[in-house]
């Protein structure tokens, strides 16, 4: 059995000729998550290709992946969590902090790029199992779990980076053994026209592509259905959701340190700020626009991409149009507003149709 699955054993039923069967269009309907959010972009993209034509160029396609990107790299695994019924909030905070401990430890400790990332990837790993232990051997809600990750690891990443470095910044990694091929891995970008792409695209493809085949081909990805689904039940048959809800904590914690990496890379170092720490909400915000629900069950990986791009491209229009930035919070809180209502329409839906 699989929660958020719609069966293929429903009993079939004759419509009749010229009429359109409203049941089936409905099941296959709500068997794409990412649905409603493709059809927003396509109207927020002609929107700002009329306002904003250079939207379109190379520079401002660009632009757009770039955000994305790292957007969609976080949303993916935030996703996951989110069809297994838990929420992650300190993904973005985790980015920041395993950037910071691989800056000190190249920077101040004077070790290899190499050696430095792989430390950096078993901190944040150890985070993500601390996190899914304690949710779930506690029964605490993950969004309380993850809010206090988030307030201890926001304190201890400014305070440290402050001790050690004497500031918020630690440059000058570049000359760090193994610097090199980290930024042909993390760092490389391509020309196109008047549009420096980043390799962070190929990333975020990657990750997209990966999770979705996990979820929707495999008996993990049975588990995170079945956990978010009918948690209950799904115990009762034997699915290993405790197992499952660690295992998808140190997952986001990858994709944290993943992005931290990125940035890192990017900037040839690392600067640390109380804003830059503040953007956890966006992952969560671009899996609901996906079409994840916030009860578990239904969602993808696919959506939470095109949740980022979503995103991406509104935040991009505004700036290529013109327009005063706050705006863009105003557009993103209407956009998640019908999100959030979208998504209980479906969740109301999904009561009354067939799974196996």
């Amino acid at each position: 059995m699989t929660v958020g699955r719609l069966s293929s054993s429903v009993a079939p039923h004759r419509a009749r000729p010229g009429r359109v069967d409203g049941g089936r269009v409905l099941r296959q309907a709500l068997t794409r998550p990412s649905l409603p959010a493709l059809v927003v972009l396509a109207l927020v993209l002609a929107f700002f290709a009329v306002r904003a034509p250079e939207l379109l160029t190379s520079g401002g396609l660009a632009g757009v992946l770039d955000i994305a990107a790292t957007l969609g790299i976080g949303g993916v695994a935030v996703a996951l969590l989110l069809v297994a019924g838990q929420f992650d909030l300190s993904v973005g905070v985790l980015a920041m902090s395993s950037a910071a401990v691989t800056a000190v430890l190249i920077g101040q400790a004077g070790w290899g790029t190499w050696p430095a990332l792989l430390a950096s990837l078993a901190c944040a790993l150890l985070v993500g199992v601390v996190n899914g232990v304690l949710v779930v051997n506690t029964g605490l809600p993950s969004f309380l779990v993850t809010l206090a990750t988030f307030l201890v690891l926001q304190g201890t990443t400014l305070a440290g980076v402050r001790a050690v470095g004497g500031s918020g910044r630690i440059d000058g990694l570049d000359e760090a053994p193994g610097w090199s091929s980290a930024a042909a891995v993390f760092g490389s970008t391509a020309q196109l026209g008047d549009g420096r792409f980043r390799v962070s695209l190929l990333w975020w493809l990657g990750v997209t592509a990966v999770a979705t085949w996990v979820l929707w081909r495999t008996r993990f990805g049975n588990a995170v259905f079945a956990s978010g689904g009918a948690r209950t039940a799904a115990r009762e048959l034997g699915v290993p959701v405790r197992r499952t809800t660690v295992a998808l904590f140190c997952l986001s914690a990858t994709a944290g340190w993943l992005i931290g990496t990125l940035s890192l890379v990017r900037l040839d170092g690392v600067q640390v700020s109380s804003a830059d720490l503040a953007t956890g909400l966006d992952f969560l915000v671009v899996a609901v626009l996906g079409g994840c629900l916030l009860a578990g069950g239904y969602g993808s990986a696919f959506g939470a991409s095109v949740g980022a791009l979503l995103y991406a491209v509104s935040w991009q229009g505004i700036v290529l149009a013109g327009w005063d930035p706050p705006w863009f919070q105003a557009l993103l809180g209407v956009l998640l507003v019908v999100a959030l209502v979208a998504n209980g329409v479906v969740g109301h839906r999904l009561k009354g149709v067939p799974r196996s």
